[in-house]
């Protein structure tokens, strides 16, 4: 079974767990439609501060990921790899008793001698729905429901992808070579100079609910995440990046905390946007929102915001005692406030 073999459907208006007749309608009215796009865990730090902001929020995930659970079951049974989007699905999850005990079910692992060892239990549920249902999109609104998320997930492409980059230097004995380099976990981990990246096929089909879900917003947030593999691929989607680019809807690029080991090494914050702008040289920015503290050269990220079209935000987001993990709260009143001041598309407030 591939991912091909699935049916394609229109997008419902459907938030699992959100209010119906009436409160829904006045929900539409007074909040923004928000769609965060990533993967892994810069999306679910994303998804976890705009659940307590909006209740319209979709999440689209990439889907490239091969390693650990994922891999294995992308490579046996020829799907989508799961995790990231279980992982966007578990952020979702409500403060609730009924909230954290799914959040924890779906991502609990197995640990055992045997072939259930490191597989997650919400990859498992999502894949056998997929088997169940023929359909991506139902199946994680099923799971949605379940978990009384409060959003909506979406995979990005309606076929697993694979990622390949071209790297100087992956090979420590050949510093000066360049390469290609196949595999989202291998990108992610590898010790030489990400150039570029691309993905195969070439010119995957984006799931249509995605698309339209980008061109119904009211604001786009990209990022943060691993930059070349979970940030970027979303542009190597011709039908997603067209959609992007067209939008009425404003653009918020969300910086990383610090540099990716490997990935990004000695990445500063408008290096982040130069490689960015390499890959979609005619997709504009709103705001470029990042750390206060993780900015030593805030002239410089300025000029390369407003060469995108944007402006900065700086803001405290760094969770207390660490300098590579968000705080949802703090997040969350950042983009709060950018949502605010930088133009309201519709009267959310």
């Amino acid at each position: 079974m591939t991912g091909r073999g699935f049916r394609m459907r229109r997008a419902r208006r459907v938030v699992p767990g959100g209010p119906r007749g009436a409160e829904r309608r006045l929900q539409r009215r007074t909040q923004p439609k928000v769609v965060a796009l990533g993967g892994g865990r810069g999306l679910s730090a994303s998804l976890a501060a705009l659940r307590r902001i909006t209740g319209d929020l979709t999440a689209v995930v990439t889907v490239a990921d091969d390693g650990g659970s994922s891999g294995r079951l992308r490579d046996e049974l020829g799907v989508l790899p799961p995790g990231d989007l279980r992982k966007a699905l578990a952020a979702l999850c409500g403060d609730d008793d009924w909230g954290r005990t799914w959040s924890r079910v779906v991502q609990h692992r197995f640990a055992s001698e045997g072939d259930l060892h490191g597989h997650a239990v919400g990859n498992l549920l999502i894949v056998a729905l997929w088997e169940q249902l023929g359909d991506h999109v139902q199946a994680l609104d099923l799971v949605g429901k379940l978990l009384g998320a409060h959003g909506r997930v979406l995979p990005m492409s309606a076929v697993p992808l694979e990622l390949q980059a071209l790297v100087r230097g992956h090979d420590p004995r050949k510093p000066d070579a360049v390469t290609t380099v196949r595999g989202q976990a291998t990108v992610a981990l590898t010790p030489g100079e990400v150039h570029s990246v691309h993905v195969v096929p070439e010119d995957p089909p984006a799931v249509p609910e995605a698309v339209e879900a980008v061109l119904d917003a009211d604001w786009v947030v990209l990022g943060p995440g691993s930059w070349f593999s979970s940030v970027i691929p979303h542009l190597l989607v011709p039908e997603l990046l067209t959609a992007l680019q067209e939008t009425k809807a404003r653009r918020v690029l969300s910086l990383n905390l610090a540099p990716q080991p490997g990935e990004t090494e000695g990445f500063s914050p408008q290096r982040h946007l130069e490689v960015l702008a390499r890959h979609a040289p005619k997709l504009a920015l709103d705001v470029v929102l990042a750390d206060e503290a993780a900015v030593p050269d805030r002239d410089s990220l300025r000029d390369a915001a407003k060469r995108l079209g944007g402006t900065v935000e700086l803001a405290p987001v760094a969770a207390q005692g660490s300098s590579a993990t968000h705080d949802p709260e703090l997040l969350a009143a950042a983009y709060d406030r950018i949502f605010r001041m930088h133009g309201r598309i519709g009267p959310w407030r």
